[in-house]
């Protein structure tokens, strides 16, 4: 049997590819004769890199001294691949650098990202791919565009600080990007505008520290940082563009750079091959960390499930938590689903010890899906509830 095995990151504990291995390691333990195929997925968030450095033949990691969301030095790196280049701003903007004490979007930066896209470039890419998801940032890109020595500045010509509350004064900026030419595209699978209900402060500031009170200021902030980017740069629509919102903003303000937003998703199967291991699978099994109705709208999971369902494949998702109905889980073309907190009994476990859980998913997978000798075989439509 050939069993593709494709998670997303488990936020937190487990990256992709160790997710992928955990579930395979058990299914090996309880089958060792199937055939298990490792295709690890990333979106635009933290992994991305790292999927793509091991998906793509002959690229090269340059490592780039940056900063985190605080302006404190941390590692990262650029992904070379030819005259493409890849950055993660996880890697300088991401949540995870964070304590949950340190979350504040009202001051948090995203001038690391500048310093990584500036180091592309540098590089000699001309064209740059950044991968967004999992900020601790609300700033508009402001931070991002400081590093490009293009930053905001107030009306006396004081460069503002950093965050995305300080926004509300921004007047101009202070000069245009000093880059290198290059294409940039953003590479995200969130479609949520910049401002609004559905938009940046709204919908994720609360995960990165933001009040109800702090959620109205940011939202007023990037309402009026976007003006000044729509006047300085010559653009428009930035408050509205799909996509926009993404990563704190910085969508809208690659767009104002003159870059373009693609799926993170599509841009990562394409390079792993996805398609094609699901034409030969027998069975699929994704995940990430929580499985929940932010799955289905272009996550990584409800994407595999699509391609699965599209092929009559049965497609199991297993997940740190399972918070989406069953119904909707089907309609996406889930077949079943598994959690770390049910198989342990507790949160607490399943954050401690997520390898041994996922293993012995595995495991219990092997026993329900595998063919045997004694098997009649199954057709390609055919599924176990």
């Amino acid at each position: 049997m050939r069993v593709l095995i494709c998670p997303d990151k488990f936020a937190g504990t487990l990256s992709a590819p160790a997710a992928a291995e955990a579930v395979a390691e058990g299914w090996r333990e309880a089958k060792p004769d199937d055939e298990m195929v490792l295709r690890p997925l990333a979106d635009g968030g933290p992994g991305f890199v790292e999927v793509l450095a091991a998906a793509i033949e002959g690229s090269r990691r340059l490592p780039v001294r940056t900063v985190d969301p605080l302006g404190r030095p941390v590692p990262g790196e650029v992904l070379l691949a030819g005259t493409t280049a890849y950055v993660e701003s996880a890697q300088a903007c991401g949540l995870h650098l964070l304590t949950s004490e340190e979350r504040d979007p009202g001051r948090t930066t995203s001038y690391g990202l500048g310093l990584l896209i500036a180091a592309a470039a540098e590089a000699g890419a001309t064209e740059v791919i950044v991968g967004l998801g999992g900020s601790a940032t609300n700033d508009g890109g402001a931070g991002m565009l400081a590093a490009l020595g293009a930053g905001p500045i107030d009306v006396a010509g004081y460069a503002l600080p950093y965050g995305g509350g300080p926004l509300t004064s921004a007047d101009k900026l202070a000069g245009t990007p000093t880059l290198r030419p290059i294409s940039l595209i953003a590479a995200t699978d969130v479609d949520n505008p910049l401002t609004g209900l559905h938009g940046a402060s709204s919908v994720f500031g609360p995960q990165k520290g933001a009040s109800r009170e702090d959620v109205l200021r940011l939202d007023a902030a990037l309402e009026h940082f976007a003006g000044v980017l729509e006047r300085d740069l010559g653009v428009t629509g930035l408050t509205t563009a799909p996509g926009g919102g993404a990563a704190g903003g910085l969508g809208a303000a690659l767009l104002a750079l003159g870059g373009r937003v693609v799926s993170g998703i599509a841009l990562i199967t394409e390079a792993i091959g996805l398609e094609a291991e699901l034409d030969r699978a027998d069975l699929v099994i994704t995940g990430e960390g929580s499985f929940d109705h932010q799955s289905l709208r272009g996550k990584v999971a409800a994407g595999v499930a699509n391609g699965a369902r599209d092929r009559g494949l049965a497609c199991v998702v297993v997940a740190g938590r399972v918070e989406t109905g069953m119904r909707e889980a089907a309609a996406a073309g889930v077949t079943e689903t598994h959690s770390l907190v049910d198989h342990f009994g507790s949160t607490e476990q399943a954050l401690a010890e997520p390898v041994r859980g996922l293993r012995e998913i595995g495991a219990r997978l092997a026993g329900q899906w595998s063919r045997t000798s004694a098997d009649p075989a199954p057709t390609r439509n055919s599924t176990k509830a």
